[in-house]
């Protein structure tokens, strides 16, 4: 694998984690809890959607095949997605949303704080617009785990479980292979494996004062990266896709 090849692959697999996410978010456009929130949730997605549209436009350009943001992110089929299991998982309700996105932020912030010192200036200008991002998005995220934790029964039981079911996600946001050793040989990326125990001691601080626990086993889900999907990707991207698909070429 090449250099160029590896830095594609990587630039498609963090973008993919921000569309996924972004359009997971956008479904809630309507639909929040409180009309504060419902404002909060569709700027944080309208934030992940710009992060991945600045991501495709710069692998499009490393790709050099003729094909744009666009169609990085409107035409391709479910096996081409890179992102991660966690951010196809569906809202189910607001207290597993915000749960999803802890787990989520915590990483991406640990992340984007060594990509501003990338080698690749790009990237480098990338993380440094969107750690500012992110530290919304991180506050936010923790703020509502610790009020629907430490809150009624009912809201730290919705939590624990949801604490319980995504758990499983988690690791595969520390997943490396050849992709992730070329570029970060290159001094292109960082050893994500060199931040585990500070992401664990983080998200462990934050559910300790939201009186929640991790669950005790280790199972844990993954696939995402090389393509290999959660029934959900399929239904989302039917939607996500369909006015492409419909009106190919489509500008607005």
């Amino acid at each position: 694998m090449t250099k160029q090849e590896a830095l594609f692959e990587y630039l498609l697999r963090k973008a993919d984690d921000s569309l996924i996410l972004g359009h997971r978010l956008s479904e809630w456009c309507g639909h929040g809890p409180i009309l504060e929130e419902d404002i909060a949730i569709t700027n944080i997605a309208l934030d992940l959607i710009g992060q991945a549209t600045e991501l495709y436009k710069y692998a499009a350009e490393v790709e050099d095949k003729g094909r744009d943001e666009d169609d990085l992110a409107f035409l391709r089929i479910e096996r081409e997605y890179k992102n991660v299991l966690l951010v196809e998982q569906t809202n189910g309700d607001f207290g597993k949303t915000m749960i999803r996105q802890l787990f989520f932020d915590h990483f991406e912030h640990l992340l984007y704080e060594e990509l501003m010192n990338s080698k690749d200036e790009r990237i480098a200008a990338i993380a440094t617009k969107t750690i500012k991002e992110i530290k919304y998005h991180i506050k936010h995220s923790s703020e509502w785990t610790i009020r629907l934790g430490d809150g009624t029964e009912e809201s730290h039981n919705r939590v624990q479980k949801s604490v319980r079911d995504l758990s499983r996600f988690t690791k595969e946001l520390f997943y490396q292979d050849e992709v992730d050793q070329i570029l970060i040989a290159e001094g292109i990326i960082p050893d994500v494996s060199k931040f585990k125990v500070e992401y664990d001691k983080n998200i462990k601080a934050i559910l300790d004062e939201a009186t929640l626990e991790l669950p005790n086993e280790k199972w844990q889900l993954d696939g995402g990266r090389k393509g290999v999907h959660s029934e959900h990707l399929g239904y989302l991207l039917t939607e996500l896709q369909y006015m492409q698909r419909t009106y190919p070429g489509m500008k607005w």
